[in-house]
């Protein structure tokens, strides 16, 4: 556990990062001359332009714009043979994208022409200002469901796992459609995410038709390189506040939550089963750290692992993680089940998985939080909130409005309701 000197530190640090080194490596699509390097992550970041055939990624170690619409790939199971194909033909490939939370629903990936890799764009990002697509007079704000339908369905998953159930969690979501007076800017977006959690891992996504998945999501689901293996799941969560005396006070709590501390081992629990048949010298630490965004506290252990077969992709245990109890709950199947009763809302691509993958096997994914769909002149913001026997309700509701922070953020409103 952090001690608090250490939760007034400065934001996480690489050790919480893939185990990447901080110059990029290219992935094997490098090998072909439709990839290049780009000078900057800046010159990525503003040649993105939203499309079904492009998509922008951004974290610790690199960055990374797909252009082009080599091949779709709607499961991603045959993500590998696509790839390993390609690579047979002499043309080594990258698969990029989003895989939805549901089982069973075509995934957002696709092979894309060119890809174009840069070190990451670090702290000097700079935030468009709000303009005349963002703003308080700019939009329209609709709660789905409404605020106490969120609590409501709180307190009945609090009442079943009071009785006879082995109903361990279950992580409830809402959404906030905002409507936008003259359409939406999503590069400015996607600028405004990074200039707010530079360290986190910031995309812009192809989410079917016209539609486009943007975020920018703390949690790192798993990240291979070579040999390998490394996943940051997080759990348990507190609001920041602007007051330094008051957010100290608030990370300090986090970390002596037993309600939080619960729910963390959970996550991690389930994170080292499902990595254990896959990788050898698994090390995870007895007790969580802290990792800070702009907008929230959260309980974090970083998981490293060494392959047993070199032949397992990241895609491969990040399909092997999905879904992981921090965005779904515990056990699965039954958790999934309740979210299908509670939720009012498909969720689609929020809480499933993006990133990417190369031929070699290597690959970065992470969990799809703190994300927004944006199609025309409407935004749908995700955010949930990890339910047990000892949630109130009311807390649990507070816990998503502060999650919604950092979208709103990204178009110039600070507070949802």
């Amino acid at each position: 556990m952090t001690t608090a000197s250490e939760a007034r530190s400065p934001a996480p640090t690489a050790a919480t990062a893939p185990t990447a080194p901080a110059t990029p490596t290219t992935p094997a699509a490098a090998t072909t001359a439709a990839t290049t390097t780009a000078a900057t992550g800046h010159e990525l970041l503003a040649a993105y332009r939203p499309g079904a055939d492009r998509a922008f990624l951004a974290g610790p170690t690199r960055t990374l714009l797909a252009e082009g619409l080599h091949r779709a790939v709607p499961d991603p199971a045959e993500a590998g043979r696509i790839l390993a194909a390609a690579r047979a033909e002499g043309r080594d490939a990258v698969v990029v994208g989003a895989i939805p939370f549901s089982p069973g629903r075509p995934a957002e990936l696709f092979v894309p022409e060119r890809v174009h890799v840069a070190a990451p764009v670090g702290e000097d990002v700079r935030a468009p200002a709000p303009g005349a697509r963002t703003g308080e007079t700019a939009w329209t704000r609709r709660p789905v469901p409404a605020p106490e339908g969120y609590r409501d369905a709180v307190a009945r998953a609090v009442r079943l796992m009071d009785g006879p159930t082995d109903l361990a969690k279950v992580v409830l979501a809402r959404t906030l459609e905002l409507t936008a007076a003259d359409g939406i800017d999503i590069p400015a977006m996607v600028a405004r995410l990074l200039h707010r959690d530079p360290r986190g891992y910031t995309f812009a996504v192809p989410a079917g038709g016209t539609a486009t998945l943007v975020g920018a999501s703390p949690e790192l689901l798993l990240s291979r390189r070579g040999t390998q293996v490394v996943s940051n799941p997080l759990a348990g969560s507190a609001a920041r506040s602007d007051d330094p005396v008051e957010d100290r006070r608030r990370a300090e709590a986090l970390t002596r939550s037993a309600k939080d501390l619960a729910e963390h081992a959970f996550v991690v629990d389930a994170v080292r089963r499902a990595l254990a048949p896959h990788c050898t010298h698994l090390v995870a630490p007895e007790r969580p750290s802290l990792l800070r965004t702009a907008a929230m506290w959260h309980l974090s252990t970083t998981v490293t692992g060494t392959l047993r077969d070199p032949s397992t992709s990241a895609l491969d245990l990040a399909l092997a993680l999905h879904p992981t109890p921090a965005v779904c709950g515990t056990p699965t199947d039954r958790a999934r089940e309740l979210i299908g009763e509670l939720e009012p809302f498909d969720r689609g691509l929020y809480t499933g998985v993006v990133g990417w993958g190369d031929a070699t096997g290597d690959g970065e994914w992470v969990v799809t939080l703190r994300c927004a769909e944006a199609d025309g002149d409407r935004l749908r913001l995700f955010a949930g909130a990890g339910v047990v026997a000892a949630s109130v309700p009311a807390h649990e509701l507070a816990e998503t409005a502060a999650k919604f922070r950092t979208f709103l953020h990204a178009v110039g409103l600070e507070d949802t309701e």
